[in-house]
């Protein structure tokens, strides 16, 4: 089930407008750039910004979403029509064989217990070709950005065209590491109604993520920084090993060896 920002349509129609600097997005772009890459699965895709971008540079791309009505908003963008959007989970996906498969922003911190992680590393591996490319972001907890997850430091008025003036704000919930709840809360002047999401992101250091890649059949190329957040996130670059892991190549995904399904997924996309 994704977040209400990404879930809701009024929240979803107003998530781009509000944050309408995607300069975070360079550095997949340059990726697919610097790896000659000419397919990719973006998962976690949101309102589809990086999935048009790419697909004006003539790649094939394929993304995927919990949230209906994010999709909505992505389908109506330029060079949507290029994209193959998907609604679901990861079990949704289509057969494939890409080059790259991307997790900008929060995405890869939204899955909250072992289980859904490994299940969404696995279908990464599944959808690239041997050799292929799995790049994703992750905030390092030792910047505890939580700390200013508060009203007084991102309170923030905005005007938005046929919207009016929007007031949003973030509300820190609770902090039980790796696990850290906040509250969005979005207040709209013209009709004086408020909404709220809230969302729960996993910290994972950085030696603790990386044997998490290396158990699911990836090397890790990489780990750059963040030319947006220069010191605060961690960019993985992992590469899928030449040979299909154990798991493709019996057909299907081995019981996770740690943690049990969760009764719902908590899965919220990002961009």
């Amino acid at each position: 089930m994704a977040d209400a920002v990404f879930e809701d349509k009024r929240l979803a129609e107003i998530y781009d407008p509000l944050d309408p600097d995607r300069g975070d997005l360079d550095l997949y772009i340059n990726l697919t750039e610097e790896f000659h890459c000419r397919s990719v699965l973006d998962i976690g895709c949101g309102t589809g910004t990086l999935a048009c971008l790419l697909a004006e540079r003539g790649i094939d791309v394929t993304a995927l979403d919990p949230a209906a009505a994010s999709l909505d908003v992505a389908r109506d963008k330029a060079y949507a029509d290029r994209v193959e959007w998907v609604l679901g989970g990861v079990a949704s996906l289509p057969p494939l064989k890409v080059d790259l498969v991307t997790m900008t922003g929060n995405v890869a911190q939204v899955f909250l217990t072992d289980y859904e992680w490994s299940s969404t590393l696995k279908a990464a591996a599944a959808a690239l070709r041997p050799g292929g490319l799995l790049v994703f972001e992750t905030r390092d907890p030792a910047r505890r950005d939580w700390e200013e997850w508060n009203r007084g430091q991102t309170f923030k008025r905005t005007v938005l065209p046929n919207v009016g003036e929007v007031e949003t704000w973030v509300d820190l919930a609770h902090v039980n590491l790796p696990f850290v709840s906040f509250r969005w809360t979005f207040v709209f002047m013209s009709d004086r109604t408020a909404s709220t999401s809230d969302s729960t992101l996993r910290f994972w250091e950085r030696a603790e993520m990386t044997n998490s890649l290396v158990r699911h059949g990836f090397t890790v190329d990489d780990i750059r920084d963040a030319p947006d957040r220069p010191g605060r996130e961690f960019v993985f670059v992992a590469r899928r090993v030449n040979e299909d892991p154990v798991f493709l190549r019996r057909g299907s995904y081995p019981e996770p060896a740690y943690g049990a399904p969760p009764e719902k997924s908590m899965q919220s996309s990002a961009n």
